[in-house]
């Protein structure tokens, strides 16, 4: 195959790529203004249907909901990862260190349903047993997030700590610096990134679990993908695509603003190697 015959055909699939993931959220934009109750039928323009989404209590309560799980989900996650990453990187051969290893791997690979039943098996257990908890909701939930998403979390770490030098490190120690100074001043501002990238992925894995979240929760503990599913069951409703849409505008605008300061960044990085390159 030719370099231009190639390059078409790279063009071609990836626009292909881009079509098959972005034209089903635009018809999901376009019909949340669909005046019609019937989705699939365009009964003219409207914003009817997100004037009955705010005045719904239930999906606020979910949102709320889901928001509270998984921010705390996402703290305890980022702080049991970044503590797991840095035992299996930075304390060499210990023993057990294979069996921890493994544990910490194994939510990744594990099949979300096999989870959820262990913990709700588990969670019925420790009620009978001593009591706790009183009911499944915001706790259990929270909880079984963050025992999987912790192994998310402690994967970046290792890969951020793969690939940063210990010079920094080794220099504070010869000089006298004690392990926690060392750990406080130098390895945790040096893994700030990775370690916020692992907040974020654990707070959006968090907002978006359907399947363990309905073995581990109770009556009165809907989060916001629960609900989706649920009204979803009983048919499309204009009110779930102007959910979605609102969805989609607040994640769009996250990435756009994370761009921008990534921009920022880069030309502050740039002008700041320029300044110096001038100087010398």
């Amino acid at each position: 195959m030719s370099v231009g015959k190639k390059s078409r055909f790279l063009f071609f699939t990836t626009c292909f790529g881009i079509a098959f993931l972005y034209i089903p959220m635009i018809l999901l934009v376009v019909y949340s203004f669909n005046k019609s109750r019937i989705v699939p039928v365009w009964g003219g323009f409207s914003t009817r249907w997100y004037g009955v989404l705010f005045e719904s209590e239930e999906v606020w309560e979910a949102v709320a909901l889901s928001l509270k799980i998984a921010t705390v989900n996402a703290t305890f996650a980022m702080l049991f990862g970044t503590f797991a990453g840095l035992a299996l990187v930075r304390f060499g051969s210990f023993r057990g260190r294979t069996l921890f290893s493994g544990m910490i791997s194994a939510p990744l690979v594990m099949p979300e349903v096999i989870t959820g039943l262990s913990l709700l098996l588990m969670f019925i257990w420790l009620k009978n047993f001593i009591g706790w908890p009183d009911q499944r909701g915001f706790t259990t939930i929270t909880i079984a997030h963050i025992t999987f998403s912790m192994a998310y979390v402690a994967v970046i770490i290792q890969s951020r700590l793969a690939g940063m030098a210990q010079d920094l490190e080794e220099a504070a120690m010869d000089l006298g610096a004690r392990p926690f100074r060392v750990l406080a001043d130098i390895t945790l501002p040096l893994l700030a990134p990775g370690m916020l990238a692992g907040w974020l992925l654990a707070f959006t894995l968090s907002l978006d679990d359907l399947i363990i979240a309905s073995f581990v929760s109770g009556p009165g503990a809907v989060t916001l993908p629960m609900l989706i599913y649920s009204r979803v069951r009983l048919g499309l409703r204009p009110d779930i695509n102007a959910l979605a849409t609102i969805i989609i505008l607040t994640v769009a605008i996250g990435v756009l603003l994370a761009a921008y300061i990534l921009f920022r960044q880069q030309k502050q990085r740039e002008q700041d190697l320029k300044m110096i390159a001038e100087e010398t």
